[in-house]
């Protein structure tokens, strides 16, 4: 298996390639900037001791090329500034593949609270702008990129995921799943709202003085029997 992600430069798209790439998944990094894009996957590559027949291999080019190279997944890290114009440039080639959107967008200047877009949320706005043909899933959101980033500590809180299309988020849902965390359906791409935002209260959480912890996630708890 072989996905993109655009951002993949980025604190949470590095920590996302390592993963997945440490779960047996190819990952090519794309970027504006295709020279960084590799370099960072070089860096990256270095970090997980190399590729072998056990490990994914991580690669990096342009965007285009990135999308153009996964077989049918494609995951949105990019901030939420660039989120809009990353999608109309990717549209035409996506017309078989499944775009996972990870993107919250937070308030300029204020990371512990968002500004929706008038779509209502980032997947939402995503699902508008590429149309009803192409599926988006949202997912991801609450994952702190620190935490990705510590390879030898698991993953510390499950997935969200929310979309219009069932058969999309069975899928990524099976994708994510392989970073050894529990992922849910948590319905259609309205409540994304919801998903999107939780991230500024778990960030407003983890810059607290008052609360003894950082980087916490959000579990989903069964009753006791």
């Amino acid at each position: 298996m072989k996905i993109a992600i655009l951002g993949g430069t980025g604190p949470q798209g590095r920590g996302l390639a390592l993963r997945f790439a440490k779960s047996g998944v190819d990952v090519v990094l794309g970027s504006r900037d295709a020279s960084r894009a590799h370099e960072i996957a070089t860096e990256l590559t270095q970090l997980i001791g190399g590729s072998n027949g056990e490990l994914g291999v991580i690669s990096g080019t342009d965007n285009e090329g990135a999308v153009n190279a996964a077989d049918n997944m494609v995951i949105l890290a990019v901030p939420f500034s660039a989120h809009n114009a990353t999608l109309t440039a990717i549209k035409p080639l996506l017309s078989d593949k499944i775009l996972v959107d990870i993107v919250v967008p937070l308030a300029e200047g204020n990371p512990k609270a968002v500004a929706m877009p008038a779509e209502g949320s980032a997947t939402e706005a995503a699902q508008a702008l590429l149309g009803n043909e192409i599926p988006v899933v949202g997912a991801l959101h609450n994952v702190s990129a620190h935490t990705l980033n510590k390879l030898d500590q698991a993953i510390n809180c499950d997935i969200l995921v929310c979309g219009n299309d069932l058969a999309a988020k069975e899928q990524v849902i099976a994708l994510i799943q392989r970073l050894d965390v529990a992922a849910y359906n948590v319905g259609p791409a309205v409540n994304a709202r919801c998903v999107e935002a939780i991230t500024p209260m778990l960030i407003r959480l983890n810059i607290s003085k008052k609360v003894p912890f950082s980087h916490a996630g959000l579990k989903i708890w069964a009753p006791s029997t």
